[in-house]
């Protein structure tokens, strides 16, 4: 079996799982790195064996490798997919798409025009927990959608903002760091999302960015949102804590992080736990549900990631997570920041 040779692009904490995912898979093995000049990654090169680059160009002159997974700073995103796009070279970029919404909608409008292979790396669209979440919906399993919601409460350490100081400063809180994931499931599950409306607060720590948001949403569908997003909250109801998928995170298994609601039925997430009338019966408060929890075969979203966009690569499968998903999470996210900050709903459909 021929393996696929990756080029890692930026060598930094997730780019070091992209090289170990990489390494794992017996379909890929890993081409070469492209980093900075800087001298903590200098070495990493000589460690893998593999050439090691600083600067993308350089090295597609250099390689005819299969992919390459962006993983750099999102400042840098749009250049390098968009030079792996001209190039014809398959790519995987890491959420965000890039930093902001119009250079995401210009690389999904060239992908589209050139029918290029980009996948974004919002790695839990491959959580097995969605896709079982999404079939039952689909099935009908729910009836048709009225609510869903949601949360992502957590408590970054002190550390976490002295480790990273511009993460007291406005880009730098929970909506453009953390929001975008739970973006992606919303979408995924209920679909597209036509109007926000957000009130922030950084009442707990008085820094410049906000440390908690609450959301509303509406959908295309008619189906309206809540979420509660908070980076200081001492909470287990996010997915980090919930999904049990992360093993840096302590988990609570009888948590959920969202609730999903239809005419026929509620779904907690990610427990699986059902409680949904009968088709052929009329629902009423009045009348028991049937209780049932549905059943997942665990795996790891990262590997399953990994494995789409080989899949993508061969010409054996479509990404799960397309430039238009990632530059429309980039737009939701443009959108609630934008109504925290003038109090009012912003359509996006307009």
């Amino acid at each position: 079996m021929t393996k696929q040779g990756l080029v890692v692009v930026g060598p930094g904490l997730m780019g070091r799982k992209h090289i170990e995912l990489i390494q794992n898979n017996p379909r890929s093995e890993l081409a070469g790195i492209v980093t900075p000049e800087r001298a903590v990654f200098n070495d990493i090169g000589e460690r893998l064996n593999v050439p090691l680059f600083h600067d993308l160009e350089t090295c597609l002159d250099s390689l005819a490798p299969s992919g390459v997974i962006i993983s750099s700073p999102n400042e840098f995103h749009y250049d390098q997919a968009r030079l792996c796009v001209e190039r014809d070279v398959p790519a995987l970029v890491e959420k965000p798409i890039t930093s902001t919404y119009e250079d995401a909608a210009r690389l999904a409008d060239l992908v589209a025009q050139r029918n290029a292979k980009l996948i974004v790396g919002h790695h839990r669209a491959h959580s097995p927990l969605m896709s079982t979440a999404k079939t039952l919906i689909e099935e009908g399993r729910l009836g048709r959608l009225v609510a869903i919601q949601g949360s992502a409460i957590f408590h970054k350490p002190p550390e976490y903002f002295e480790a990273g100081p511009w993460r007291r400063e406005i880009g730098g809180g929970p909506i453009l760091i953390n929001l975008i994931h739970e973006i992606g499931i919303m979408r995924t599950l209920c679909g597209e999302i036509s109007a926000v409306q957000a009130i922030a607060s950084n009442a707990i720590r008085g820094f410049p960015v906000e440390d908690t948001v609450a959301i509303n949403l509406q959908f295309r569908s008619g189906a309206l949102g809540t979420f509660v997003l908070s980076d200081t909250g001492a909470s287990p109801r996010s997915w980090e804590q919930t999904s049990r998928e992360n093993p840096v995170y302590p988990t609570y298994p009888d948590e959920d992080c969202y609730s999903i609601t239809g005419t026929q039925g509620s779904l907690d997430f990610p427990t699986m736990r059902l409680k949904s009338h009968p088709a052929s019966e009329t629902p009423s408060w009045h009348r028991p549900f049937v209780e049932e929890v549905i059943p997942v075969v665990r795996a790891d979203p990262l590997e399953r990631q990994l494995d789409n966009f080989i899949d993508v690569i061969l010409g054996r499968g479509e990404p799960v997570v397309t430039a238009f998903d990632g530059a429309q999470n980039l737009k939701v996210a443009d959108a609630i920041r934008r109504s925290a900050e003038t109090s009012t709903l912003v359509a996006l459909d307009s």
